[in-house]
């Protein structure tokens, strides 16, 4: 196959220069996709509880933003299908591009939405219809990204290779969480429940426009172009999948489950957690997630790299143990110290640390479930059908343990460690890989 940006076919030079372009698109462009769509958690416990709902009841008003969050991730797994049906059909790079644009035109469109005090009930409707395409868009969007890399990558370095697409989450977030904790330190109250938190909104259309620039410059993976070429491309990936792979896809979603459990506690519902139950500093907390998302930049290539040697079943089982019992002692740290630097520390090791060994190899674990005929429907489904109950309803779910709990954190940590076993269980169950 002809090199990305030029050279002989099949040459080392050429594939080298592949792989890197591949790398930065695929880098950039989950980039944006994951500050779009985490942007909107951020926002769900600081403005939009305020702004697009109903005021009177704290709890009923939170646990409507938590509940329009959980939509987006309702609509990953039909995005997901969608665009892994025609990517496993037509190819990886097309759907790519179109995922980049459903992504950044309907968050620049939630910075553009009036309150529900100027438009009543049209205004959460809105909310709500802009969030079903930005789940739609990531749903199509993490699939496709991370077959790129893993198709253009070594097969002793898939680990490796795969985890940028991942390193783009960490990246995401560390910059949606970073543009509120600025926003709130230099404004005040009223200028950022006007207008500044529309500003971080509307701004993510430079990012899509850098994203979309790469993208457009790569060119098909070699795995699927052989297919391609052989005319063995699957005709209806998706039965193909629940025919032939339902032991990987339910042993996925088991695996899985952890992922997002650790992710949404520590990076969406701990920061309305810590600044209204326990009543800690806003633009603080923010600063600790988003330090222990740039931290995670870094942890998320050596866990991946380390799974290249040790295997990746190895890797993810033990540290999605480790995630679930380590809930018990952060939440201590969080709920029971009165320190900020304690709390901060205890998302940075929960966030940053210990969750790097799960999220990394996930790409590339997932991946090797499936053949390349039906992979990117395969590992859409996984991925996003059980975030359905591993991500979209976590902070509703820790939101009401807390309510039901009294104010006290354990029920959410005793959950997080079932999890963490099941998670564990499934990953040491895995066997057939491609």
């Amino acid at each position: 196959m002809d090199a990305v940006m030029g050279g002989s076919p099949g040459s080392v030079a050429s594939q080298e220069r592949s792989r890197k372009l591949v790398t930065i698109a695929s880098l950039l462009g989950t980039t944006v996709e994951w500050y779009d769509f985490f942007l909107y958690g951020t926002m769900s416990g600081l403005v939009f509880n305020k702004l697009f709902f109903p005021t009177g009841n704290e709890f009923v008003a939170i646990a409507l933003a938590y509940t329009v969050y959980a939509v987006g991730f309702v609509t990953r797994p039909v995005g997901g299908i969608l665009f892994g049906h025609f990517g496993d059909k037509i190819g990886r790079k097309p759907l790519l591009v179109l995922t980049l644009l459903i992504m950044g035109i309907s968050t620049f469109l939630i910075g553009l939405i009036p309150t529900y005090a100027s438009i009543g009930i049209a205004a959460p409707l809105l909310l709500l219809l802009l969030r079903l395409l930005q789940g739609i868009g990531l749903g199509g969007e993490w699939g496709g990204a991370v077959l790129m890399s893993f198709e253009y990558a070594p097969k002793e370095r898939r680990g490796f290779f795969t985890c940028w697409p991942q390193v783009g989450l960490a990246v995401g977030l560390s910059l949606a969480t970073a543009v509120v904790a600025i926003l709130t330190k230099t404004m005040s109250d009223d200028a950022f429940m006007a207008w500044g938190w529309r500003a971080a909104f509307m701004g993510s259309i430079v990012l899509v426009a850098i994203g979309l620039f790469v993208r457009l410059k790569i060119l098909e993976t070699p795995e699927f172009a052989r297919i391609k070429d052989a005319q063995k491309i699957s005709h209806v990936p998706v039965a193909e999948v629940a025919r032939d792979y339902k032991k990987n896809v339910l042993l996925g979603w088991g695996a899985r489950w952890i992922d997002g459990v650790v992710f949404n506690v520590y990076a969406v519902f701990a920061i309305g957690y810590l600044t209204g139950t326990v009543k800690l500093d806003k633009t603080s907390v923010l600063t600790s997630v988003s330090l222990a998302a740039f931290i995670l930049i870094f942890t998320i290539p050596i866990a991946s790299a380390w799974s290249d040697r040790v295997g990746r079943r190895v890797a993810y089982g033990w540290f999605a143990l480790l995630c679930g019992l380590a809930a018990f002692p952060l939440f201590w740290m969080m709920h029971y110290s009165g320190s900020m630097v304690l709390a901060g520390t205890a998302i940075v090791i929960g966030l940053g640390v210990i969750y790097a060994p799960v999220y990394g190899p996930e790409a590339a674990l997932f991946c090797e479930l499936f053949d390349t005929r039906v992979r990117y429907t395969g590992i859409s489904v996984v991925y996003q059908v059980s975030g359905i109950i591993s991500s979209s309803i976590t902070p509703l779910v820790a939101t009401t343990l807390l309510h039901y709990g009294g104010g006290q954190p354990w029920w959410i940590a005793a959950y997080m460690c079932m999890v963490g076993i099941i998670s564990a269980s499934c990953t040491f169950a895995m066997r057939r890989t491609f």
